[in-house]
């Protein structure tokens, strides 16, 4: 039963009159013996962009279900403008994990569904439609179905849908899971806007980059928020710095200094071509890092030092409170050679292998009707390696897998796979590949374990190895003692893990990974990459699809599609570098006036508002940096902190993407 009590706001005000909007306060959840929100308190301010951070299972969506009036408390009290969250159903706005839009439907509606769902008068609903599907650049397609839109455009729909009551109070519930970087911070610019008309967002999200662009974060694990602050103030509060240590021999660098963890490296962690290591002091990190490899007999490294992630604060203070998952090795049983499940019979055989690539397509093309999906793509994937394959949706990421691993075919062009260049279909060539499809390929009505033992017999999993494979599934997932459970109750984060699992069980020689972290959390991300590093090490060829850029910087090269073609290509580092002009962060005493006003002056997509300050791609600074100054001045802005800050790999994509299509 839930215990409410008076709420400690002024009643005698109107509702709204009070800066607070939403007041937790000793909230607790249980079901049965499960606690999954334990006696929590927050505030959020009226107009705030307030984040709310955890890994699966944190209580994140619990917490949700509460302040959007659809759960009970098992005791402690959520206040909505000073009522009980029950009471205030009208005023807020909720947009679940499975938002549920009606993919038969037209925008229009399925937007007038949810107006009539909140009885919104028909002059007001003109008025708000108008308003957001403009805002949301979706005015143009009002008759188009649900179902034939893209990742993006579903999900500034289904926003559109929870904002057409008008409510004062949001509530975001990983909004932006499978939706590309471009429309991802469009989505995010969004929220900023509503924010700064006095609307107040609580969102969840699993990118933390994403993170930094709210107003304040709690962070959530095991029930309980442990820390809250601005995002500054979190990265503050952890005391550490950041090394990017980029050498030759990464993963033997990586074994050194993992070595040194705790007592003078916090933490490690690969990232394609190099890796960050966390430090309490810069220099005696730095000549720490030196030494080791020096005493070690490895070159030496580049280093530079940079402020820690949130990501990195995330997982240090989950570290901290002994919540990582634990890392089981996988069984491998075929040999000890670098590629296992390849047995080498001469040195001819060998010198095959190295020099003839895994994964290898020249000029391919998809036509579909009169629409061509895929225009002269040429990929080239060796042995051991990690390539990534990025694009926004629908730039044709998907269908290029589908081909090159022998699930579609293709219109045009060449493809070799294994070294197989005929039937991409046989059966001996398909139990050399690992596949996992974007949508899930584990059976809903099947438990975990019935999943897992139907797909070691598909892949050939010999009879006397697969208790040991699927053992180490369950526990690499976390599941031990719920393998009986039925797969399709499992949130989403977990089945991506049981579904990767499932994929490598036959120890693949060539890997193919369609955005295999959506919806994971960071730790899980972590111990993801970690199983994937392990497998490039041992030979296995890795193509990997993710929205999450940050994630992307794991590979070792990887190539941008727009629209079909490859736009792009390279290693992370060098496509960061190979950006024109600079990435400027800006503080001014009003952030979202100054977004306003320089979208009207540069493309809109090279200014973006993060939390506090905001972010300008400029081509020519020393031109247009006065410029900025005089216009905002002009405006009565005031400038507070101008600086240069490094291009992360979202902002190269962005910037890629946007030219291309300009």
């Amino acid at each position: 039963m839930s215990h409410n009590i008076a709420s400690p706001l002024n009643l005698h005000h109107e509702v709204n009159s009070s800066p607070i909007a939403i007041e937790v306060r000793a909230l607790h959840k249980q079901y049965g013996n499960l606690v999954a929100v334990g006696c929590i308190n927050f505030t959020v301010n009226k107009g705030e962009l307030f984040g709310l951070i955890g890994p699966d299972g944190a209580g994140k969506t619990t917490t949700f279900h509460i302040l959007g009036g659809v759960m009970e408390a098992t005791a402690g009290n959520a206040w909505v403008f000073g009522q009980p969250a029950r009471s205030t159903r009208q005023q807020t706005g909720y947009l679940t994990q499975q938002f549920s839009l009606y993919l038969d439907l037209s925008i229009d509606e399925n937007l007038r569904y949810a107006a009539g769902l909140r009885e919104v008068p028909d002059e007001l609903f003109i008025e708000r439609r108008n308003k957001y599907l403009k805002l949301m650049d979706l005015d143009k397609f009002g008759a188009r179905l649900a179902g034939q839109l893209s990742g993006g455009m579903k999900q500034k729909l289904a926003l559109c849908c929870a904002l057409v009551s008008q409510p004062q109070v949001l509530l975001l519930d990983e909004p932006t899971t499978g939706v590309d970087p471009v429309s991802r911070r469009e989505f995010w610019d969004v929220l900023a806007e509503l924010c700064s008309e006095g609307m107040t967002i609580v969102v969840a999200t699993p990118y933390l980059d994403e993170a930094q662009r709210c107003d304040r974060i709690a962070l959530m694990y095991d029930g309980q928020i442990h820390e809250i602050g601005t995002p500054q103030q979190l990265r503050q509060n952890l005391g550490l710095q950041r090394l990017e240590v980029r050498a030759a021999y990464l993963d033997k660098v990586e074994q050194v200094l993992l070595g040194a963890v705790p007592s003078d490296i916090a933490d490690v962690q690969t990232f394609g071509d190099r890796l960050d290591v966390l430090v309490k002091d810069t220099n005696k990190g730095e000549a720490k890092v030196r030494q080791l490899l020096q005493n070690n007999n490895l070159p030496s490294p580049n280093i530079e030092s940079n402020e820690p992630t949130l990501e990195n604060v995330f997982v240090a203070r989950l570290r901290q409170q002994g919540s990582a998952p634990e890392f089981f090795p996988f069984p491998r049983y075929r040999g000890g050679n670098k590629n296992p499940s390849f047995t080498y019979k001469s040195a001819q055989d060998v010198t095959y292998r190295v020099s003839t690539p895994a994964i290898y397509a020249h000029n391919l093309n998809r036509v579909f009707g009169k629409f061509q999906a895929v225009k002269d793509v040429n990929v080239e994937v060796h042995y051991g390696e990690i390539f990534g394959l990025l694009g926004a949706n629908g730039a044709g990421k998907t269908t290029t897998i589908k081909m090159l691993c022998g699930l579609l075919e293709a219109s045009g062009g060449k493809i070799s796979l294994g070294g197989e260049t005929g039937n991409l279909r046989s059966r001996d060539l398909r139990r050399r590949i690992g596949y996992m499809s974007q949508k899930f390929t584990l059976y809903d009505d099947l438990t975990i374990l019935e999943n897992l033992e139907f797909y070691s017999g598909v892949y050939g999993v010999p009879r006397k190895l697969r208790r040991e494979k699927i053992d180490w599934v369950i526990a690499t997932c976390g599941l031990v003692g719920q393998e009986n459970m039925l797969t399709g109750k499992l949130p989403g984060g977990w089945k991506q893990r049981v579904a990767f699992g499932a994929s490598v069980m036959h120890e693949p020689d060539i890997l193919f990974l369609d955005e295999p972290t959506s919806g994971v959390d960071p730790l899980a991300r972590r111990q993801f990459w970690k199983l994937i590093n392990d497998f490039a090490r041992n030979g296995t060829a890795i193509l990997v699809t993710t929205h999450y850029l940050e994630e992307a910087e794991q590979c070792n090269r990887m190539s941008f599609m727009v629209a079909g073609e490859t736009v792009a290509e390279g290693t992370p580092s060098s496509i960061k570098a190979g950006q024109p002009g600079k990435l400027i962060e800006l503080t001014v005493n009003n952030n979202q006036a100054a977004s306003n006003l320089l979208k009207k002056h540069f493309d809109t997509w090279r200014v973006s508002i993060f939390a506090s300050s905001l972010h300008i791609v400029l081509d020519n600074p020393d031109l247009e940096i006065p410029q900025i100054n005089k216009l905002l001045a002009s405006a009565n802005l005031t400038v507070q902190s101008l600086r240069v800050i490094s291009f992360s790999l979202e902002d190269a994509f962005i910037g890629i993407v946007q030219r291309v299509q300009k």
